[in-house]
């Protein structure tokens, strides 16, 4: 794959980074893809004679993320690039990673959905989890069993698994989850689908549940549920109300209490689930779809990152010139 670098982990993985990889790779003009090097968060053996990125989706915590303290390492990039300003703040403070030209924000894109997701069935208001189970489904699933009691009309799809990334024994841990979910007659476990499969789900649903647990650093899910016309329920967590533009369902979760998030959450979710039925949720997914498709459409995200790209051949133009990246200037104060 022209420019977009794979590696031992993510040649087995379908998730959003691997997703938004292959797109861009598949749109952008591979003649001058040629030139570059691009290292989605993992980084291994550096090509000398690319001009050379640091594309991070991770966590600035995450174990693969260390060597950025050496700052031999991080000097060998031409480039850094940030899927949101939260995550970019979590690098600058943790990994000293300069706040200048050397740094940008390149949100992830995506597809949008069509118009015709706003149109809904009416028989059932369906919800979806669709992220892996470590992430929140812990919380979700006992909320529901709950919210079922009292609403017979609702349905839970759940589309969570580690095969996402090709990593089946981690589903053994939540398989006691996953067999509450199948047990239930509300609820319905899908496991790992493909992400055609599972936009074709979206546009079926009325709420993506979220209550997530995890310190997203973007949120494809989030993005493709709005985009298709859910209602969003989550927590203020990490990149999560930037990547919505704050414009979901958001409350203030609790972190270190699980039993007392996931009361805050069955509160919300309740109430939005309330907000479907009675139809009166359609001025704000509207509105929602407009702010993600617009902000988030793959092809715009296409012209920045090629903008980008062309700006750093202009500047990287040689073999020679990329062996070590360069200051352009020193803006003198005294």
């Amino acid at each position: 794959m022209s420019g977009f670098e794979e590696n031992e982990i993510s040649k087995n993985a379908n998730g959003g980074t691997e997703i938004a990889k292959r797109k861009l790779a598949s749109i952008i003009d591979p003649a001058l893809l040629d030139n570059f090097q691009i290292i989605c968060s993992r980084p291994r053996e550096l090509e000398m004679d690319k001009i050379r990125i640091f594309w991070a989706h991770d966590m600035a915590e995450d174990p693969e993320s260390k060597k950025f303290q050496q700052q031999d390492f991080k000097d060998s990039f031409h480039q850094y690039v940030f899927i949101s300003n939260w995550q970019y703040q979590r690098y600058q403070l943790i990994h000293g990673i300069p706040y200048d030209e050397k740094s940008i924000v390149l949100e992830s894109g995506i597809e949008p959905a069509p118009e015709s997701a706003l149109t809904k069935p009416t028989d059932k208001i369906r919800l979806v989890y669709t992220s892996t189970p470590q992430r929140g489904l812990e919380i979700l699933v006992p909320v529901f069993e709950k919210l079922a009691e009292l609403n017979s009309d609702i349905h839970l799809d759940v589309y969570s698994s580690f095969k996402i990334y090709g990593w089946d024994e981690a589903d053994k841990q939540f398989e006691p989850l996953y067999d509450r979910i199948r047990n239930h007659p509300q609820m319905t476990y899908y496991g790992f689908v493909s992400n055609d499969q599972l936009k074709q789900a979206l546009n079926s649903a009325h709420i993506f549940a979220y209550p997530s647990i995890w310190q997203e650093t973007s949120c494809r899910a989030m993005l493709e549920s709005m985009s298709a016309g859910l209602v969003c329920v989550h927590p203020n967590f990490g990149a999560l109300p930037e990547t919505s533009g704050c414009l979901n369902v958001m409350y203030q979760g609790d972190y270190q209490d699980k039993s007392n998030h996931a009361n805050i959450f069955a509160k919300h979710l309740n109430a939005a689930i309330s907000f479907v039925r009675n139809n009166d949720h359609q001025p704000m997914v509207k509105f929602n779809k407009v702010f993600v498709d617009s902000r988030y459409d793959i092809n715009r995200i296409k012209n920045q990152w090629e903008m980008m790209l062309r700006d750093l051949l202009n500047r990287y133009p040689d073999v020679k010139s990329r062996q070590k990246p360069k200051q352009q200037f020193v803006y003198r104060t005294t």
